[in-house]
C-alpha cells in the first residue's frame, strides 16, 4: 500500500492554507485536503528560536503524482523554504484508497 502518501505541510494563516488547498485539490494533484489549526510550532529558522501559530495541511495522493504535487506547493507556498514532507500511508479502506487513485488520476 506504499502507492498512497499523505502530504504535510504549513502556513501563516487559515487563508494561506484553504489557498493552497484549494489549488491542488483543483488541480487534481491531491484528492482531499485537511486543514487543521491552529497549531503551535517550535522551530530554529535563521539561527533563531522560535515559536508561533501555523495552519497545517494533510494532503492525501499517490506516491507516482507527489513530485507535481510537491512542486506546486513549493511554487504556490508564501513562505520560501516551506516544510513538504510525505508519510506512506501503510494500511487504509480499499475503497478509501481507490477513491484516491481515481481523483488524482492522470
Amino acid at each position: 500500500m506504499t502507492d498512497f502518501v499523505q502530504v504535510s505541510t504549513a502556513t501563516e494563516t487559515r487563508d494561506q492554507a484553504l489557498e493552497l488547498a484549494r489549488s491542488v485539490v483543483q488541480a487534481r494533484l491531491a484528492a482531499g485536503a485537511q486543514i487543521i489549526g491552529p497549531v503551535t510550532s517550535v522551530f530554529w529558522h535563521n539561527g533563531e528560536f522560535g515559536t508561533g501559530e501555523e495552519w497545517q495541511l494533510l494532503l492525501k495522493t499517490t506516491a507516482s503524482r507527489y513530485a507535481e504535487l510537491e512542486t506546486h506547493l513549493i511554487e504556490h507556498h508564501p513562505w520560501t523554504n516551506p516544510e513538504v514532507t510525505a508519510t506512506s500511508i501503510v494500511q487504509g479502506s480499499a475503497s478509501y484508497l481507490e477513491w484516491i487513485d481515481r481523483t488524482v488520476a492522470n
